[in-house]
């Protein structure tokens, strides 16, 4: 059976990863499904973001990133053969929003179901917009991003910072 999990990954954290490991080993293929969030300005472009997901999973065979773009989830999935979403949550916040998303993907496509994984509780506290904060203020990111791209963001935080104290001269 194939799997989709879902989400901007701006940057994909250790938390993620946890997530992913945990799902391609429940399912014969996970497909990870880089999405654009309206409501959301992204750090990283999408490409960049399928780049460093797809190094950071370069070693789960079954798993494959992909973008989406102008399109709902669940057709992405019926076009894929996928019969699961994977939905991560860190805390009961994330619950009532991914509860609600589920709810309405599965009006819109009752033969697909949603599957909500718990980050393990060393991520609880993780996210992207934390880990970007971290990166921001020259904070270590060891450990809150996936081993395989700790010093490619590092680099970018790294270039971030310095163009920030150009334009503010």
């Amino acid at each position: 059976m194939k799997a989709i999990y879902p989400g901007s990954f701006d940057p994909v954290t250790s938390g993620h990863l946890d997530i992913i490991v945990r799902a391609a080993a429940l399912f014969e293929h996970l497909t990870v499904v880089v999405a654009v969030n309206s409501s959301k300005g992204p750090m990283f472009e999408q490409d960049e973001r399928m780049e460093l997901l797809g190094l950071a999973c370069r070693e789960i065979p079954n798993v494959s990133i992909r973008a989406l773009q102008d399109r709902l989830l669940v057709d992405y999935a019926r076009d894929a053969e996928a019969h699961v979403i994977i939905k991560g949550l860190r805390a009961v916040s994330d619950f009532e929003y991914e509860f609600q998303m589920a709810l309405l993907n599965q009006r819109l496509a009752p033969e697909i179901e949603t599957m909500f994984l718990m980050t393990s509780s060393e991520h609880s506290y993780l996210s992207s917009s934390i880990v970007k904060e971290i990166g921001r203020l020259g904070g270590d990111i060891r450990g809150l991003v996936p081993t395989a791209i700790v010093e490619r963001l590092q680099l970018e935080f790294r270039a971030r910072r310095a163009l920030e104290r150009t334009q503010g001269e």
